[in-house]
């Protein structure tokens, strides 16, 4: 639902390929907020 959290993992073994749709008149990534990050991208408030 719009407004849960949620995360993308792959616990097998064989390689995934995300492809990601955006549609609208905006196509901007500045909307994504990250609570936690195994690649130590959470920014810090």
């Amino acid at each position: 639902p719009q407004g849960s959290t949620h995360r993308l993992e792959n616990p097998g073994e064989v390689l995934l390929e995300i492809i990601e749709v955006q549609s609208g008149p905006y196509l901007g990534e500045d909307d994504i907020i990250r609570f936690d990050d195994a690649y130590g991208r959470v920014e810090e408030p």
